[in-house]
């Protein structure tokens, strides 16, 4: 074979080789092209130019629009489903509050009354102040425009039962009627059920801490009592508060069940001293089993 003969069989080896690798590139490109299609269609609901032969099995369903796919929320994602939480059952109430620094808590009981409990959510509004308010059923049904003005105002409102009974001396069923009453005028009003509860006279038992708790409510009492039911004088009810003053202390006080002026009053003269001292007046937090 000569020399021209062997570059002339080379040439046409090389010239086959290179239209096999066209040939293997060309199809890739097509499938990629057929995909990229497909994807195409998917994302914008419009048909690829050229559409390939269906394969072998079930026909695709047709594809959604963008749009749809806003439109429904994705499933698998985000945080796991949890169990509900359960209030534990306690066999005493909480008198303190945890939290950091000197934090104080504020509460009124047996309200709300229209003559004294606006002007002390006034007062709370001043020194942009949040506290609790244990609430009576009997009182709340009257006056629901006030326990909405505290849902807006950001305070916390807890059961103090329908009528302000003594519950050591009734029985569960009563027990759970007085609460239950009670925990559906708020939820009206306030917006969500309550989520603490107060015995009246601080008379705790066993069946209402169940009871309480199956209702999902919290027990909590207090830690310094400014008796000011008794009408003692502003001063007194004010020495009471600064004297008690602690981190952790709950402070009980009224807006309601006689004549409260003298509450009204002390609460202006003791809220401004409290936050001048570094007292952080604030509300609960929950705890769940």
């Amino acid at each position: 074979m000569t020399k021209d003969q062997l570059l002339t069989r080379l040439s046409s080896k090389a010239a086959a080789v290179l239209t096999r690798r066209r040939a293997l590139l060309a199809g890739a490109a097509a499938a990629g092209a057929a995909g990229t299609a497909g994807v195409f269609a998917a994302l914008t609901g419009q048909d690829p130019v050229h559409p390939a032969l269906p394969a072998a099995g079930p026909p695709a369903r047709r594809a959604v629009k963008s749009s749809a796919y806003r439109l429904q929320p994705l499933t698998g994602y985000g945080p796991p489903q949890t169990a509900p939480r359960k209030t534990l059952v306690r066999h005493e109430p909480l008198l303190k509050v945890s939290g950091r620094g000197r934090t104080m808590v504020l509460t009124f009981d047996d309200g709300p009354d229209p003559r004294y409990t606006p002007h002390i959510l006034d007062t709370l509004a001043e020194y942009d102040v949040r506290a609790m308010f244990f609430v009576c059923g009997e009182m709340a049904v009257d006056n629901q425009d006030l326990l909405a003005r505290m849902a807006d105002e950001g305070h916390v409102v807890g059961n103090h039962t329908w009528s302000h009974p003594l519950l050591t001396r009734l029985t569960r069923s009563r027990i759970r009627s007085e609460m239950e009453r009670t925990s559906d005028v708020i939820e009206d009003a306030y917006g969500e059920r309550p989520a603490w509860f107060r015995a009246p006279y601080g008379a705790w038992n066993r069946a209402a801490f169940q009871l309480g708790a199956d209702l999902g409510m919290e027990p909590l009492a207090w830690t310094v009592d400014t008796l000011d039911w008794t009408t003692p004088g502003t001063r007194r009810i004010v020495g009471r508060v600064e004297n008690g003053a602690a981190p952790g202390v709950v402070v009980l006080s009224h807006d309601a069940g006689g004549d409260r002026s003298q509450s009204v009053r002390a609460l202006r003269d003791y809220l401004p001293h409290l936050i001048d001292s570094g007292y952080h007046i604030t509300v609960p937090r929950r705890q769940y089993a």
